[in-house]
């Protein structure tokens, strides 16, 4: 493929959107295509392109592509952490955690509680699906108990989800921004909790407000075991001092086996089949994973990812200006997919190049990777998480977006970051 004709390379990316998106605009429904298949017909369509290479050596580079340490190491994260959510929440980790941080909140605090609760949860578990899933209905029955709003309610709810969803060690997202930009787990914990913590006050302060001398009656007491909460608390506490992750999961899930025989919730031999469902959960994006490294091998070899860098570099002036170029790209990303980790696994790689060219530190370009996902996936209305809270509540996404706060916060406190706080040269 000639050089002046590398806009080509591009090829299989448009290809994929105009599947994905075309497909979803004329259906209605964003996930009537479902994004494996439109990612397996644009590598199709980029093994098909320049003639120059024989199709044994388009194999060889999509295979280098895949096999990547980090590509690998990504997808076995995956593994583990779809593991660890399976045993635990059928050992009653989540539903524990819920009933403790319901039974410690004051009836007039709920919908504050919702928040810090969904914030929890998700930070735990990893999933904002899971989150929303696990307390969209107790959202309601505060709602019925309360003078709340169901729409404020199920708002605080997925607001707390989206917190933990590019926060969590175990969540797709976090374990996609980190693998690729190659940094430490905990390094990229400790930049994004600083970015996003002034969102997550502010949130608090203003459904403080909003239910100030709202009328509440008496919620009821459920029940809860703390021994259920410690394989949470113990993932998150290892892995931010540093431990390595995988490891960190494997101990996490021979606990939370432990704990659910104890309290009978599973024998041993049942506990394979919730760990073998937690990893299927996973199956899809650890495949998409595969084919999108795959994908970017191949734009990659044709100059595409050297076209989209010099178009940026030729645009943008230094750090600030990159990092603005990295925010937008994966919000339009995750405008094409309406899936978040989807959109981090392809602009990761533009987004480490971006980077290097632009030396960001890449805990930083992890951060912002995450942020910015979560950001357009919190807000989009055909997104899975707003449409999963407006099903289970009986209500549109329109109906809920005014009240998700967090995302708009996050999206300015990520972009006052980015426009004053100064790069750590020694990072």
């Amino acid at each position: 493929m000639k050089k002046k004709n590398r806009v080509l390379a591009l090829l299989p990316v448009f290809v994929f959107l105009l599947l994905f998106a075309g497909v979803g605009i004329i259906s209605n429904d964003f996930y009537s295509m479902p994004a494996i298949v439109a990612f397996v017909v644009a590598l199709l369509v980029g093994m098909l392109q320049n003639r120059s290479l024989s199709f044994n050596e388009k194999l060889n580079i999509i295979s280098k592509g895949a096999g990547d340490v980090n590509i690998v190491t990504m997808i076995l994260i995956f593994l583990m952490a779809g593991a660890f959510s399976g045993i635990v929440s059928a050992a009653g980790g989540a539903e524990s955690t819920v009933n403790f941080g319901l039974s410690i909140i004051p009836p007039g605090l709920m919908v504050v509680g919702l928040f810090v609760i969904g914030c929890f949860i998700s930070i735990s578990m990893g999933t904002s699906m899971g989150t929303i899933a696990a307390l969209a209905p107790i959202a309601l029955g505060v709602a019925d108990k309360t003078d709340f709003s169901v729409a404020m309610c199920i708002g605080a709810v997925v607001s707390g989800a989206m917190f933990g969803d590019n926060l969590s060690m175990i969540s797709d997202t976090t374990i996609a921004a980190v693998r690729t930009q190659g940094c430490q787990m905990k390094d990229k914990f400790k930049q994004n909790f600083l970015i996003v913590l002034p969102a997550a006050i502010i949130t608090i302060a203003l459904f403080y407000i909003r239910t100030g001398g709202v009328h509440v009656d008496t919620v009821e007491v459920l029940d809860y075991n703390i021994p259920q909460i410690i394989p949470y608390i113990f993932v998150l506490i290892a892995a931010l001092i540093g431990l390595n992750v995988f490891f960190v999961l494997v101990i996490g899930i021979v606990l939370s086996m432990g704990i659910g025989i104890a309290y009978g919730k599973f024998t041993v031999i049942e506990s394979f089949s919730y760990i073998g469902k937690g990893m299927s959960g996973l199956f899809e994006i650890s495949l998409i994973s595969l084919i999108v490294a795959c994908i970017v091998s191949l734009i990659k070899e044709n100059g595409g990812i050297e076209l989209i860098i010099t178009f940026i570099r030729n645009r943008i002036k230094g750090k600030k200006g990159a990092e603005f170029g990295i925010a937008i790209l994966t919000i339009l990303v995750d405008l094409c997919t309406a899936n978040n980790t989807v959109a981090i696994v392809m602009a990761g790689p533009i987004a480490k190049e971006i980077g290097d060219e632009f030396e960001i530190e890449p805990k930083r370009v992890a951060s912002i990777l995450d942020i910015f996902a979560s950001v357009g996936q919190g807000l989009i209305p055909y997104g899975a998480q707003l449409l999963s809270a407006a099903t289970l509540v009986k209500l549109t996404p329109f109906d809920i977006i005014p009240n998700l706060y967090y995302p708009i916060l996050m999206c300015i406190s990520a972009v006052l970051f980015m426009a004053f706080r100064k790069h750590n040269k020694n990072a």
